[in-house]
């Protein structure tokens, strides 16, 4: 089958463009500002062209061989809610959204996919957003659908929810219809980690995994600007505790055969996750390798976008390009 070409934004570590390569897309390049993702990428696919880049100074006149791709892919870094934004970062991320959006009149792609937050997709707070997205594609003949998946409907095992805008030229394409779930029942982090917990021979790994019957919450990578690396903000990691979990810092083993993690001192019956389990709930491949330290390494796997919902979006909008 004939490779359909992409461009892909603000890369990170890689989930989204895993899961659109394995939906048949070839990325013709790839951009990131973080020179630890930019180097995860090329670790991995060293046939991939990698730029080390700001989205808001690529010109794509110095790069035309981007134009006309299949796809404009884009998972960019998560838009806040009024509630939890500091302005100066949200100007950052909605210039990068509307960045996006300016590229698609000099790239004419085919497609255009971007994921971000849910409720880009549908909240009054980013309906300003919606509207500017709108008239512009609309302008460029694009016809468009904003939706929201959870990825726990794909397999993987995780409560993460995603909003999703999918543009189609009117012009070679048919009409387009979202990835329906691939999975009839989730998988929960006792399923997801269960080998993994008992590498070291931990004998309580069954009954461990057997009182870890949820999804996991969603994983934030956290900010550059802050400390080292945890699960989540108070609530989230109490919903860690009740599935055996310490979700204030990562270990660096699994637990041995008495349940001990030697990396950790803080005394706790509860469990630290490695960053090896943390890409296992965001359902990387085992052989996909992260550069960079433990934290470095943690937040490009909570930033990311699971490969499996990448390779979802990715079929869907094969099937709609003539």
């Amino acid at each position: 089958m004939k490779k359909l070409r992409s461009l892909d934004l603000c890369s990170g570590g890689g989930g989204l463009t895993l899961g659109l390569e394995q939906a048949g897309f070839e990325p013709v390049l790839l951009l990131d500002k973080n020179p630890v993702a930019c180097e995860t990428l090329r670790l991995n696919r060293p046939s991939w062209q990698v730029l080390e880049t700001d989205l808001l100074d690529f010109d794509p006149v110095d790069h035309q061989h981007c134009y006309d791709v299949d796809l404009l892919s884009a998972g960019l870094p998560r838009v806040k809610s009024a509630a939890t934004r500091g302005r100066t970062t949200d100007d950052d991320e909605v210039r990068l959204l509307e960045a996006t959006i300016y590229l698609v009149h000099a790239v004419q792609p085919r497609a255009l996919l971007i994921e971000n937050v849910p409720g880009l997709a549908g909240a009054p707070e980013f309906a300003a957003f919606r509207d500017f997205a709108h008239k512009e594609l609309v302008h460029l003949g694009y016809t468009f659908s904003w939706f929201v998946l959870n990825a726990a409907d794909f397999g993987v095992p995780q409560d993460r929810k995603q909003g999703v805008l999918v543009a189609m030229k009117r012009k070679g394409s048919r009409a387009y219809q979202p990835p329906v779930a691939t999975v009839s029942e989730h998988v929960n982090v006792g399923r997801a980690l269960r080998a993994s917990m008992s590498a070291r021979g931990w004998t309580g790994t069954d009954d461990w995994a057997a009182s870890a019957d949820k999804v996991a919450p969603t994983l934030v990578g956290g900010s550059d600007n802050r400390g080292g690396a945890d699960l989540g903000l108070t609530g989230t990691k109490r919903a860690w505790a009740r599935m055996g979990i310490n979700g204030g810092a990562l270990s660096d083993e699994v637990p041995g055969p008495d349940g001990i993690q030697e990396s950790d001192t803080s005394g706790s019956p509860l469990k630290k996750l490695t960053v090896a389990q943390t890409a296992i709930l965001q359902s990387f491949p085992s052989d996909w390798r992260f550069a960079g330290g433990k934290t470095a390494r943690y937040r490009q796997i909570g930033h990311a976008s699971p490969p499996p919902v990448g390779h979802a979006l990715g079929l869907s909008i094969a099937e709609a390009l003539i």
